[in-house]
């Protein structure tokens, strides 16, 4: 009897021994495929980690992807390689309800790994990424109007944290909703630093190998493009540009196609990227031909599985790239005479936004030494011909931090009154504004419209009465704007379509009409 008490006693402890070994075991395989979160919200991001090999070089070696399926449909997604011995998904769910996923990977022990996790409704600030939305316009995905006011800083992530962060500070108060940057750092006039990190392993000034990239530059590309996110500004990311001492620039065309596919699986999942092929991709045209940009947006657009926007800019005025292309979703044009706005518009046929219309400032070149006054006129012309236009400010200083390139503090005039234009657009009725015809009037003056509504520029014009334009048949209210003093002042009446509207005569007015019943 006590030997048969003390053999149920000895198997139940290796019974349990074997219970604890195959817990172990299970659990270890589900810290392999599950991360910490259960629950993401809609349009954020869902990262899956998981431990893989070293050896070799993992950015070639390892193929790694996911599967995300809910119900009938099946969204492939791209991993990549971070560092020490780390691999990871991203993955931006667009449908609320339960997902689940399945891993694919030329290494076994990232094969094969299963889990899911819960998507629930955004939050009240995240209405998804930026979309086209009635041919020329944008919205976001949950069908709010997006109207693109940005501004420039080309190299503020390359400056140190403590810059950096006094640049975010300064955004919570300009209000942009854009911000056009580089990925890699620059070198041009006003900005010859090192920057704190580099996108490749190697040393400085060429000494890399762009067959292994820096995860350290690309996490602090990551916390920027999402401080960028919780501010409610999107990040138009400038994958390439001509303006460099380190090589980058001049990497061969594998090696331009690997970055392209590294980077685009790493940030696309965040719902506020944009990808801009290159700031002036007419001057890179000596080492990477046109071809070689076709292809470049073709990687782009296969690697991204959400289809964010993309577009490329010129330094050129008389070099734009054929923007009816199909992977071109909207026209990125650098131009200062804006009073080509419909015809861009009408050439293209998609939203047209002049990034850079020159800048406000006093720097010796002729483009970064306008007033605000004039950018602000360039602004208005742009937006009532039914298109955007980009900020960028451009003043010295001691210390060479302008904005444009390197961030910091605004000091100019312009962004008040742009961002006053901005609130005019939100508060007026959603699906952007339509040019008002071709005729002599509106060669001159400028004017949109979206059913009853409608804003005329008179910019250096300055009637003192308006005939032009109205909505028919209609009964309307007129506000004068003062778009300098950055005034409304209703009229105190009430007008039929074949009545005059009186003006003060000053130039920089415009008026909002209003259709009432």
């Amino acid at each position: 009897m006590k030997t048969t008490l003390e053999h149920f006693k000895l198997n139940r402890s290796i019974l349990k021994h074997i219970l604890v070994i195959l817990l172990i075991s299970v659990t270890a395989q589900i810290s392999d495929a599950q991360p910490n979160q259960t629950t993401v919200e809609k349009w954020d991001i869902f990262e899956l980690s998981l431990n893989g090999p070293q050896e070799g070089n993992p950015f070639l070696d390892v193929a790694l992807s996911g599967r995300f399926i809910r119900g009938d449909r099946v969204i492939e997604v791209n991993g990549f390689y971070d560092s020490n011995g780390k691999y990871i998904i991203r993955f931006m769910p667009d449908a609320v309800g339960k997902w689940s996923y399945v891993t694919k990977s030329s290494e076994n022990s990232l094969n094969g790994k299963k889990g899911s996790f819960r998507c629930k409704i955004s939050s009240p600030n995240n209405h998804g990424p930026v979309r086209i939305s009635n041919q020329y316009h944008f919205a976001y995905a949950d069908g709010t109007p997006y109207y693109p006011f940005g501004t420039t800083c080309y190299a503020w992530i390359h400056q140190g944290n403590k810059l950096e962060e006094q640049t975010l500070e300064t955004l919570k108060t300009a209000s942009f909703n854009k911000m056009r940057m580089c990925v890699f750092p620059k070198n041009y006039s006003y900005n010859k630093n090192e920057p704190q990190y580099y996108p490749f392993e190697g040393s400085a000034p060429k000494d890399w190998d762009f067959t292994r990239y820096n995860p350290a530059f690309f996490r602090h590309l990551e916390k920027r493009v999402a401080d960028l996110c919780k501010l409610g500004i999107e990040a138009d990311i400038i994958l390439f540009h001509p303006y460099d001492r380190w090589g980058f620039s001049e990497m061969d065309a594998e090696s331009d196609y690997r970055y392209l596919k590294y980077i685009t699986t790493r940030l696309s999942a965040y719902r506020n990227v944009w990808w801009s092929m290159a700031n002036e991709y007419d001057f890179l045209l000596r080492r990477k031909p046109m071809s070689q940009w076709d292809r470049f947006f073709e990687i782009v657009r296969d690697n991204d599985p959400y289809s964010h926007l993309r577009s490329i800019h010129n330094g050129d005025v008389n070099k734009n790239y054929d923007h009816t292309k199909p992977w071109i979703t909207h026209v990125c044009i650098q131009n200062w005479d804006v009073k080509q706005a419909k015809e861009w518009r009408n050439k293209y046929k998609k939203p047209v936004i002049n990034d850079e219309c020159e800048y406000e400032g006093n720097i010796p070149m002729p483009w970064g030494n306008i007033t605000a006054r004039e950018i602000v006129h360039r602004f208005w012309i742009m937006t009532t011909n039914g298109c955007y236009a980009g900020h960028g400010e451009t003043y010295e200083n001691p210390e060479q931090i302008l904005w444009w390139s390197k961030g910091g503090t605004l000091v100019g005039e312009s962004w008040k009154r742009i961002l006053f234009l901005k609130r005019i657009m939100e508060e007026g009725p959603p699906g952007g504004l339509t040019p008002i015809g071709n005729s002599w009037v509106w060669s001159r003056v400028s004017g949109g419209m979206n059913g009853d509504y409608r804003l005329i520029y008179f910019g250096e014009h300055q009637p003192v009465a308006w005939f032009y334009g109205k909505p028919k048949n209609v009964r309307f209210k007129v506000d004068v704007i003062d778009t300098w003093n950055m005034t409304i002042t209703p009229q105190d009446r009430i007008y039929e379509n074949n009545e005059e509207i009186p003006l003060p005569g000053k130039p920089y007015l415009a008026i909002r009409i209003r259709g009432v019943k």
